[in-house]
């Protein structure tokens, strides 16, 4: 028996090859694009679960609290924070900190500027699953000027030769660092990501400083702790307030500036944490994609069960003669599921070999390897099989149920009577794909709207043409400065310690406010020198910028932003300018007001700014080009580099590209965004194709009739297509509120964005009926020009 259905099965689908073929077609378009989301999803969530302490292990992080804000740190905290956490509660059995930089390591004539270089504790490899393939995992961070390498790292320092016991230069200084350990690399899916580790007890060495054991004010380090077996986080976070009060309470008082601590679960810190790390995902767009990949995989259904339910009148007579000779109910019911798997199997088939071509494109629209392939990984292919059977199943139970309830005698007869509710159930469908369709639609363009929004808005500042230079305080980096003045193509060039989008510091400060008082905040700060101003072309709204012609520009003087203005209460940026300052030891006035620009991505909203000139900070080169000649500029540029500063590569990079690097997320998220739009409305749009195809065979004579009566081809056309424009425009309506909510909520993630407008709406309603009309088109055109005779025959 089961032979014979699938042979009744085998022949329906060579009879009806268009049906057929849009069926399978849909399907595996549909599972691929589910699954590789289903994928995308799997490996976001899976970051940092491969530790096998992970449910233990927490990310210590602060918020600091002045009489005017509390303010939240990025994932950061002072760096006494672990050492007296392990110490002062028995349920921490170790603590870990993490101070990124950007070392520069040298092995003979092999040097690297490592941009993926971190300072860590001795406990590193106690708390974290990061394997030593050689070297001592309690020992290898231990001692000062130790470092632990990655093996890719190694392998481009050492070759094949063992790296272990081996020295290399570090920081450019010369000064010795020993290789006392091998680890494998660290996997893409963790958050803390590194190609080398340097014992944090270097950092005397390194920095020529006193560590910062002791700085409670000193906010610069990630800290983890690993709880002990049984240990309470809520129990230990309450007590976190006392602790601090203990060693830090009356400091504390004096700075108004309180550290307030709370913990992080590990597993939450990639996709749920608020602040900065290593890397961040959003758990908002984990979400996003699950929906979109769960609506695909119900428009491809749809489809199945709206052709499969409109072609039921074909197979009424089959159904009745079986129920005639005994059949029951349930056996036609499993014959019609089994004949769904079937299909189902046939898109498995061609979704493999989809998601096989697909998997390395998607890799780079993720801008990461989710997976090397499908094949990689065996479980792959059997959850792909597993999903093609559940979705076949699915598909095939309501089309199964349909088709077993008509009645042998009506059937016959020939008086078989498709249901109102049955239609409208087909409608109801075609209607819920549109919608998804036009959401996805009005979200590609406002996710569009707002990338080009952030790219177009003045930012405040000029960064056309300027390329930048990280000196990493070499020593000769001043002699390379003089030198640009005599290159062609050179405009300008000046110094600061940060530039725009590449992050700063933030200092305890003490401002004089509209009531003579000495305002305690922490702001943010940046060193420039004294031609930062106008080389940006930073607008002076007050006062004047720094000046060598004023003695006490070097060491006394202050330029804040307008927000810091207002943070302070004047109403007037004139009145700050000449009032009292006091920062990290520095003492002196206001001399300027700066138009406020944006000096961190349009994510966040402009801060207040505190900027102050100290040669000790200066790293950054921003050098002005003219645009004729760039590349015989950049070369020139390049040949200074490498005879005054031979020992550091040339690396550089132009201002408006890396800025703009900071939406590389929303740009990921866009382009992956667009592309499972387009399959939502290829899908749907298979569907139509299908339900036109049917409807214009099952109305294949009255086409005739009208066209012998002198109906036009637009006549034809217009009579097939208006209904299903009925239900896109129906579907339009439906979609409007839902767009216009979804799309909000995720605008609200900006500090600065746009406004969804009227138009967004519109070219989405109308690319939807446009594709939807042209879909119906080429069915209804091929009937409306063919020979009217040939359908008349029959009669």
């Amino acid at each position: 028996m089961i032979k014979n259905y699938i042979k009744t099965a085998w022949r329906g689908l060579v009879r009806n090859k268009a049906f057929s073929l849009i069926n399978v077609l849909g399907l595996s378009v549909g599972m691929t694009a589910c699954f590789i989301i289903y994928m995308y999803v799997g490996f976001e969530r899976s970051y940092d679960t491969f530790h096998t302490r992970a449910d233990r292990i927490y990310k210590v992080v602060a918020d600091v609290k002045t009489p005017t804000e509390t303010i939240t740190t990025q994932g950061v905290t002072s760096a006494p924070v672990a050492i007296n956490l392990k110490q002062d509660f028995p349920e921490v059995e170790e603590a870990v900190r993490f101070a990124g930089d950007g070392f520069l390591l040298r092995k003979g004539d092999v040097f690297f500027q490592e941009k993926k270089s971190v300072l860590a504790d001795s406990a590193l490899f106690d708390v974290f699953d990061f394997p030593l393939v050689s070297g001592n995992k309690k020992t290898a961070l231990k001692e000062p000027m130790s470092i632990v390498l990655s093996q890719t790292t190694a392998k481009k320092y050492f070759g094949n030769t063992n790296p272990l016991g081996q020295q290399v230069l570090l920081t450019g200084a010369a000064i010795n660092a020993t290789i006392t350990g091998v680890m494998k690399d660290i996997p893409e899916n963790s958050q803390i990501q590194a190609d080398l580790f340097v014992s944090m007890s270097s950092y005397r060495q390194i920095y020529g400083v006193p560590t910062a054991d002791s700085e409670w004010t000193n906010h610069g380090f990630y800290t983890y702790i690993l709880l002990k077996p049984g240990a309470d986080a809520k129990k230990l976070a309450s007590k976190f307030p006392a602790f601090m009060e203990y060693h830090h309470g009356r400091q504390a008082r004096e700075l108004q500036m309180q550290d307030y601590l709370s913990l992080e679960p590990l597993r939450d810190v990639y996709l749920r944490s608020k602040r900065d790390g290593f890397v961040s995902g959003s758990i908002n767009n984990v979400y996003i994609f699950s929906v979109i990949a769960v609506f695909i995989l119900l428009i491809a259904c749809v489809n199945f069960i709206n052709l499969t339910t409109a072609r039921s009148a074909e197979r009424a007579k089959e159904v009745g003669v079986r129920k005639v000779i005994g059949a029951a109910r349930f056996q036609l019911a499993g014959q019609f599921i089994g004949e769904s798997v079937m299909i189902a199997l046939m898109a498995f088939v061609v979704s493999v070999f989809l998601s096989f071509m697909l998997i390395p494109l998607f890799n780079q629209l993720a801008g990461k390897i989710i997976t090397p392939g499908i094949f990689h990984n065996p479980l792959h292919v059997l959850e792909l099989f597993v999903l093609s059977l559940v979705i076949g199943v699915i598909a095939g139970i309501y089309p199964s149920f349909v088709l077993s309830s008509f009645k042998p005698v009506n059937v016959l007869r020939g008086h078989l009577v498709t249901g109102t509710q049955r239609l409208l159930l087909r409608k109801g469908l075609v209607v819920f794909q549109f919608a998804i369709s036009i959401v996805l639609m009005v979200g590609t363009i406002v996710v569009a709207a707002q990338l080009k929004y952030m790219r177009s808005r003045d930012l405040g500042f000029n960064k056309a043409h300027t390329l930048f230079i990280n000196t990493n305080f070499d020593k000769n980096k001043d002699r390379f400065k003089q030198s640009l003045s005599g290159i062609p193509g050179v405009l300008s060039s000046c110094y600061s310690a940060f530039i725009p989008g590449g992050g700063n510091t933030a200092a305890y400060s003490e401002l004089e406010n509209k009531n003579g008082e000495m305002q305690k905040t922490n702001m943010d700060l940046y060193f420039v020198d004294f031609d930062y101003i106008h080389q940006y072309q930073l607008q002076l709204v007050a006062g004047r910028g720094f000046s060598p012609a004023f003695k006490t520009d070097s060491t006394q003087a202050m330029v804040i932003n307008e927000t810091a203005v207002r943070s302070l209460g004047y109403a007037n940026p004139k009145d700050a300018v000449g009032k009292n300052y006091s920062q990290w030891g520095s003492k002196g006035k206001i001399i300027g007001v700066v138009k406020d620009f944006h000096f961190q991505s349009l994510l966040q909203p402009v801060k207040p700014l505190t900027m102050r000139y100290d040669p000790g900070t200066f790293t950054m080169i921003s050098i002005k080009l003219s645009s004729k000649n760039l590349p015989e500029t950049i070369k020139n540029i390049e040949q200074h580099w490498r005879q005054i500063v031979p020992n550091r590569p040339f690396e550089y990079a132009f201002l408006d590209t890396f800025f703009d690097e900071q939406y590389h997320a929303e740009d990921r998220f866009s382009n992956l965004f667009f592309n499972f739009a387009i399959l939502a409305i290829f899908i749907s749009c298979l569907g139509l194709l299908g339900l036109s195809l049917y409807s214009t065979l099952q109305r294949t004579k009255e086409i005739g009739v009208r066209k012998v009566l002198g109906a036009r081809a637009t006549n034809i056309v217009m009579l097939l297509s208006s209904g299903f424009l009925k239900l896109v425009l129906i579907a339009f309506l439906i979609a409007l509120p839902v767009a216009w909510l979804g799309m909000n909520k995720w605008l609200d993630g900006f500090a600065y964005h746009i406004h969804i407008t009227w138009w967004m709406f519109a070219v989405a309603g109308l690319t939807a009926v446009l594709v939807a009309f042209l879909t119906i088109s080429i069915q209804g055109l091929k009937a409306a020009l063919a020979n009217p005779v040939r359908a008349l025959r029959s009669e």
